[in-house]
């Protein structure tokens, strides 16, 4: 049994709206997929359900229904997400209510908002606590400008914190007194499932808007006995929503900031937390140096010690201690994933591209390319080179211009490099191929056969000069 089960001894079912059409965001694509840190923003809200141990999560689609279901489909964050479709859009209330079918009565219900991505586990757990099985309660915060929002009406003479509330005013509805207030509902509500359901069926669209809305079971609630509770929080980035591409971007500043500061208070030392941008998730070890303009995607660790160089992409790839990840250098693990071996050295301007398995010390240079290939500690190719489907040897040197041809026009095949071989500059070593350890390719050598340990292999034409030769000339201008 999960924690927020222990706590209030009734499981907690999840749904999430997903169903508007973001119109502001003037994109053919729906809202809730436009992305956070790299991950849609109704995928945000799933991870953070999950996180709270949800026993069912539903998902209310409708504009782009098709496209959100399959972006969502399967296991997200170990949530396989449920989906009610809302077909036309008729307000909050109507949205609930294609996912009532879907809610067990024995629960409590968190109803979330899949453009609000950062909605915190500790908030909803003390939400849920606040609901107690028995209670509807409402996330609230205080704004200096709370236009456009429902206001949070309390008991009269008990507008403070503690005051009971009475109902939720949406803005075409209310009076000049009530736009007053600064309390504004979140959009965010814990209410037990039996509850919710009886309040559904009474919802009516006799308001300003002709629409359903959900903040009228507050009045319900009310009229019924049942406590309204609010649990205001002040912490504005949990309850920010994107309606418009300047609400996305201002909230991935905050967003990349707040992680930002979070590795920093680990100790991971960050040229400048404004200029830092993570899409994924980041572990580091201690003394841990990020410079500036960095973006880390998909699942990356950084051993201790571990420096990173300016404007580097990484994704997916584990960086062993002490090992130096120069200026501009992009690795890319994808599924197959990197490592860089301890003390390794790589860049500037290198790319590590999915399977790339770098040993200690090894050292990668500038305008060097490395897919799906093993190099062992010592290793080097430091200038303008490509190593693919290759297993390198420890100690090799491997040349300037120097490529393993590894694709026939049909198959990949392998390049199997023995240790301490040296491979001189602008060759070609065609696979499949060994080259016996110990061995020298001289520079411009076109190598298609196995060679043996200890041997120099040379592949080239014959010199030739021709004296007094002249290079063809352009035609005079007419």
């Amino acid at each position: 049994m999960n924690q927020i089960q222990k706590d209030n001894q009734e499981p907690v079912d999840v749904v999430i709206m997903a169903a508007g059409k973001g119109t502001r965001m003037k994109s053919s694509l729906p809202k809730v997929l436009h992305r956070l840190g790299g991950r849609a923003l109704v995928a945000h809200v799933i991870d953070t359900a999950a996180g709270i141990g949800a026993r069912h999560v539903v998902v209310v689609t409708g504009h782009g229904a098709t496209d959100v279901e399959t972006a969502l489909e399967g296991t997200v964050a170990g949530v396989t997400p449920q989906f009610a479709r809302q077909m036309p859009q008729l307000g909050t209330g109507h949205a609930v209510q294609q996912a009532a079918p879907l809610l067990p009565d024995d629960g409590t219900v968190l109803v979330l908002s899949g453009d609000v991505p950062l909605i915190g586990a500790d908030t909803l757990r003390a939400l849920v606590a606040e609901s107690a099985g028995r209670r509807l309660a409402l996330l609230t915060i205080e704004v200096d400008d709370p236009q456009g929002y429902g206001r949070i009406v309390r008991v009269q003479g008990q507008q403070d914190a503690e005051g009971e509330v009475q109902s939720i005013v949406e803005e075409k509805d209310a009076s000049e007194a009530q736009r007053a207030i600064r309390e504004i509902y979140s959009g965010v509500m814990a209410v037990p499932a039996r509850l919710l359901k009886t309040w559904l069926a009474r919802l009516d669209n006799r308001n300003a808007q002709g629409e359903y809305y959900l903040t009228d079971i507050v009045g319900f609630a009310a009229v019924d006995g049942v406590p309204v509770v609010a649990h205001r929080t002040d912490d504005a980035l949990q309850v920010a929503g994107v309606n418009s591409p300047a609400q996305l971007a201002a909230l991935e500043r905050a967003h990349q900031l707040r992680q930002a500061h979070a590795l920093m208070a680990q100790g991971v030392r960050l040229a400048d937390p404004a200029r830092f941008d993570l899409r994924g998730t980041l572990v580091c070890e201690s003394d841990v140096e990020i410079d500036v303009n960095c973006v880390f995607e998909g699942a990356v660790s950084l051993g201790a010690d571990v420096r990173i160089g300016a404007n580097c992409v990484i994704a997916n790839a584990r960086i062993e201690t002490g090992a130096v990840i120069h200026p501009f250098t992009h690795i890319d693990g994808e599924k197959a994933g990197v490592t860089v071996g301890a003390g390794a050295l790589v860049g500037p301007f290198a790319r590590l591209r999915p399977g790339a398995r770098l040993g200690a010390e090894v050292h990668i240079g500038n305008f060097v390319e490395v897919k799906n290939s093993t190099l062992a500690a010592g290793a080097k190719a430091n200038h303008l080179a490509y190593l693919g489907d290759a297993t390198v040897g420890q100690r090799v040197n491997y040349g300037a211009g120097s490529i393993t041809a590894n694709y026939d026009g049909a198959n990949k095949h392998r390049t199997i490099i023995g240790d301490d071989v040296h491979v001189g500059s602008n060759c070609v070593l065609v696979a499949p191929i060994t080259i016996g350890a110990g061995g020298t390719i001289g520079g411009g050598s076109t190598i298609t056969k196995s060679t043996e340990p200890g041997a120099l292999t040379i592949s080239r034409a014959k010199q030739a000069s021709y004296a007094g030769w002249q290079r063809p000339q352009k035609a005079p201008k007419s």
